[in-house]
């Protein structure tokens, strides 16, 4: 296979540069850097620093001087860089997802990707043939199950040190306060980042345990990334921690739980079942019973007093459901 020349090694470069400058923030040459590293990308610092000093001087570049190091982004009213190959339909694929990933992105994903976003929506704000695409981003929605609530506010950099730590395996240092309100100096192996309703948590283990615990971010008044990497422990499942109801404040343990619930209360559990073994009775009396083996949490707690007095009777027998487990 013939080299590349000179040339064309720095027109792709400077595509990967123009593609990973965001619009919203300034980044750096350093970060850059990290981002085309993670990519593959193989280049001197010193090189990326040229680079963005030419892309400024011939497009609409903000080159921030005032202090080193220097950051970059694209003015406020520039088309930015456009990508080819992006339709209408990629583009409203682009927008829905971006609604749906944008907390749990990787911040240096995020920010690689921010270009697609862009020019998805304008492609669908600026094409005229688009229109029909346009309006299904106001024809769906994700609704809430529960009284929705505004997500809590996250500390100024905490996002980006978490996903950036996880990302690369790296040690985190965190200053969290607890539901108590005592506040603790840790540092913690990065495990897994999940959205449970508004909140986002980390999983993490704490140094010299094995044990994983949940963090919430916006308990965390700061967060710095260690310089030192880790192995990722083979024996966590981050899919495996959820289904054992540990996000639902349980710890894996399955249990046999049989309850009556008023028919009116409990007809949505005919169309949505609680396990795949779940078994209904019908009564004279106006009610269901429930059968189903469930991960016991508190958080099953909360859903069943959620009823009120629509539900009774409520039996939970862990050995049955551990019988059925081994059988």
């Amino acid at each position: 296979m013939a080299k590349r020349s000179d040339t064309t090694e720095t027109a792709l470069l400077a595509i990967e540069l123009l593609r990973r400058i965001p619009r919203t923030r300034k980044v750096t040459a350093a970060e850059l850097h990290a981002q085309l590293k993670a990519a593959g990308i193989e280049r001197e610092l010193r090189t990326i620093q040229r680079q963005l000093e030419m892309l400024s001087r011939h497009f609409d570049i903000e080159r921030d001087e005032r202090s080193k190091p220097y950051g970059y982004r694209w003015l406020k009213d520039s088309r930015g860089f456009a990508l080819p190959g992006l339709g209408t339909q990629e583009s409203l694929l682009l927008q829905l997802s971006y609604e749906h990933l944008k907390n749990l992105l990787p911040t240096r994903v995020a920010d690689a990707m921010e270009g697609f976003f862009d020019q998805a929506r304008r492609n669908l704000a600026d094409d005229g043939t688009a229109r029909r695409e346009n309006e299904w981003i106001s024809k769906v929605r994700v609704v809430a199950t529960s009284q929705p609530l505004l997500p809590p506010v996250i500390e100024s950099g905490v996002f980006e040190a978490v996903s950036e730590a996880l990302y690369d395996n790296r040690w985190l240092h965190l200053d969290y306060r607890n539901a108590s309100g005592r506040l603790s100096r840790i540092e913690v192996m990065p495990l897994g980042l999940a959205q449970q309703g508004p909140r986002l948590y980390l999983v993490c283990r704490y140094r010299g345990y094995d044990n994983e615990r949940s963090l919430a971010l916006h308990r965390m008044s700061s967060a710095a990334v260690s310089t030192l990497g880790f192995e990722r422990p083979q024996d966590f499942d981050l899919r495996q921690y959820d289904n054992n109801g540990r996000f639902g404040f349980g710890e894996g343990e399955r249990v046999k739980l049989s309850f009556h619930v008023d028919k009116d209360h409990g007809l949505h559990l005919l169309e949505s079942r609680l396990s795949a073994d779940q078994q209904v009775e019908e009564f004279d009396d106006g009610t269901f019973r429930i059968t189903a083996t469930v991960v016991n949490s508190a958080m099953l707690d909360w859903w069943l007093r959620g009823f009120g007095d629509a539900v009774k009777d409520v039996v939970k027998n862990a050995q049955d459901a551990e019988k059925e487990v081994q059988a």
